[in-house]
């Protein structure tokens, strides 16, 4: 079976980034954006959804992580697109629920086509880390209309701001992961329509 991966790269007057992604990996990375707290989200989606990711981004981190971290939703989205090609035999539909200790966020979400990000995950502090917890609504809106993604996230329960935040992430790896599964029973694309 060949390996479905992309390579994306994007530069701007605000990030210069390039990736490295594999839908069928391992969960191996190297991942290297500036804001440690981002790195270790991504490296959570990448463990944990088993796909492998090579990613660096240099971004205007003297303005803030704003533009770091949207960008380098644009750049996995588009990696996730591509890396799927066809969509031919794909599952489609994704979901998880994902305990870690406190926290318990739902994931769920449609390889579709259509753009849609529901996003229900309030934080209570500004800041995890050197990361501003409402960047994590501009990531995933960016992932979303990137990837051509109905993306759902709904915090069921959790007090703990880190803990919150990196079951979301890893909750979209583990919904990603069912999504882009291979299924023999599936002939083309799974859709009444005839595409997505």
């Amino acid at each position: 079976m060949k390996t479905r991966s992309a390579k994306v790269n994007r530069k701007t007057q605000e990030t210069d980034i390039h990736m490295d992604f594999s839908l069928d990996g391992s969960g191996k990375t190297s991942i290297q954006t500036g804001i440690g707290f981002f790195d270790h989200m991504l490296n959570s989606f990448t463990r944990h959804g088993l796909f492998d990711m090579t990613l660096t981004v240099k971004g205007d981190l003297e303005v803030d992580g704003h533009h770091t971290i949207e960008d380098t939703g644009i750049v996995l989205g588009t990696a996730i697109k591509e890396a799927i090609g066809d969509k031919k035999g794909i599952k489609r539909f994704g979901y998880f629920i994902l305990p870690m200790d406190d926290a318990l966020v739902l994931c769920s979400l449609d390889l579709s086509g259509r753009p849609y990000l529901s996003f229900d995950v309030p934080f209570t502090v500004n800041r995890v880390g050197y990361m501003d917890t409402e960047l994590a609504k501009e990531f995933f809106y960016a992932v979303t209309y990137s990837a051509g993604m109905n993306l759902h996230l709904k915090l069921l329960s959790g007090e703990n701001n880190h803990h919150i935040m990196e079951a979301m992430f890893k909750a979209f790896g583990k919904a990603l992961d069912e999504a882009v599964m291979q299924d023999t029973r599936i002939q083309g694309v799974l859709s009444t329509k005839g595409s997505l």
